[in-house]
């Protein structure tokens, strides 16, 4: 990630629908808007756990969808993150984008995964919406985590085996806050 302090670190929010959440966000999240074209989705797409999707094509009401379900996501995994009760249009947002087919995976002659032609953004943007449905249904459902660094609000899935992990990035977050608190042992 490249935020605007420029200190570039690693982020693996554990999950394809959590990649799509460091895009930008609501209200005042807006202002990390990366997806300002259907060529940054695309961007975003080959740089996301989906790889490349040559001839992925993206229109801007299939870019406004996926930023509508993105901000949808990002308040729906933030409530659920600290125990709220979610909200019923944030959910059928996203099981309506859920239930248009997904982009097809396929297995390249030399193994490798790539996806079908005809690859759009909407099946880009069901893609994403299954993910989140597997996600808050699966065995990780509980492990969803908001940064514990108070001006961080990234979101992640804990995958740690004990399941205690607290920040976004311990390059980032998780050092800042151990600096901090060696500073003050030492005041």
């Amino acid at each position: 990630m490249r935020p605007p302090d420029g200190q570039v670190y690693r982020f693996d929010p554990g999950a394809l629908c959590l990649e799509l959440l460091a895009t930008g966000g609501p209200g005042p999240f807006a202002r990390f808007e990366t997806l300002h074209g259907p060529s940054e989705l695309s961007a975003w797409a080959a740089e996301s756990r989906l790889g490349p999707c040559p001839g992925l094509t993206v229109t801007e009401p299939e870019l406004a969808a996926v930023r509508q379900l993105r901000d949808a996501l990002f308040l729906f995994t933030a409530d659920h993150a600290h125990g709220r009760p979610w909200d019923p249009r944030h959910l059928e947002l996203i099981n309506d984008a859920a239930a248009a087919p997904p982009l097809a995976a396929r297995i390249e002659a030399d193994g490798s995964r790539s996806w079908a032609p005809g690859a759009t953004g909407t099946g880009l943007l069901s893609t994403v919406a299954r993910d989140a449905v597997d996600l808050f249904t699966g065995p990780y459902a509980s492990r969803v985590r908001e940064c514990a660094a108070g001006d961080c609000f990234l979101l992640f899935v804990d995958t740690s085996r004990p399941g205690r992990r607290r920040w976004c990035a311990m390059e980032r977050c998780g050092n800042r806050a151990k600096a901090r608190t060696h500073r003050a042992t030492k005041a």
